[in-house]
């Protein structure tokens, strides 16, 4: 079956359809396979999908925006408030805080359609805890990415999207990373990314609550660095790049 054709079997409409289809295809293309079509395998594993859930924006201010899940995927959360952003943007800028917000897959995917938009965008999102601290012990934080990106005149945003895990959770369900190499990157130096991990998760957790969220921050840029960096960097590639 085709990718589409699995996911609307699972009883998602065809908009919704449409929108995991086009997020999985995406990731697979950027060699991001955990999150690629690996994760209708997982869709079709999870109890309690609510397919004809819909997101709820709870209160929309100029400079504020607060949505709740509301039983429905992270992805399609994201993906509403993103819509949502694109079609009023801030007029200089917006914080966006999810509740009830899992999973959300590729933060980047987001990121990038807001910068090609015209926004400059931070955004993360958290997750069950899967990392333990570098000295050892039970997992204390997600591995909760962060993506940021930057929109350009010469029409390639810059996109850095980190997990703080050295590998990814998708990677062990896909089976190419085992339970026990899911901690923070870094080696000796990886205090730093559960540093990051844990901070992101308090944050996120501050501001939506219990249970999994997300935060997004996007504002109206003052000026346009990316083409200068790119020619700084003389033709290599750069976050996000293809």
């Amino acid at each position: 079956m085709r990718p589409e054709e699995r996911i609307a079997a699972l009883g998602f409409s065809e908009a919704d359809t449409a929108t995991l289809a086009e997020h999985f295809l995406d990731a697979e293309s950027r060699g991001k396979l955990g999150h690629g079509l690996s994760r209708i395998d997982w869709l079709e594993t999870l109890d309690g999908l609510q397919p004809d859930a819909h997101p709820t924006r709870l209160a929309a201010d100029p400079g504020y925006e607060r949505w709740d899940g509301n039983g429905a995927l992270g992805y399609l959360t994201l993906a509403a408030i993103v819509h949502a952003q694109l079609a009023k943007p801030p007029a200089h800028a917006r914080v966006v805080v999810a509740s009830n917000c899992f999973p959300t897959g590729v933060l980047g995917w987001y990121a990038r359609q807001l910068a090609a938009g015209g926004l400059a965008v931070a955004l993360t999102a958290t997750s069950p805890a899967r990392l333990p601290h570098p000295e050892g012990g039970e997992p204390l934080t997600g591995t909760n990415p962060l993506a940021i990106a930057i929109p350009s005149s010469d029409g390639k945003p810059l996109v850095a999207d980190v997990s703080m895990g050295a590998v990814t959770y998708g990677d062990v369900l896909r089976g190419t990373a085992a339970p026990e190499d899911l901690v923070p990157f870094g080696g000796e130096q990886a205090h730093k990314a559960f540093a990051l991990a844990l901070g992101l998760d308090l944050l996120v957790g501050a501001l939506a609550g219990a249970g999994y969220g997300a935060v997004l921050v996007v504002a109206q840029p003052e000026a346009d660095p990316v083409p200068a960096l790119r020619a700084l960097a003389a033709g290599l590639r750069l976050p996000g790049d293809s």
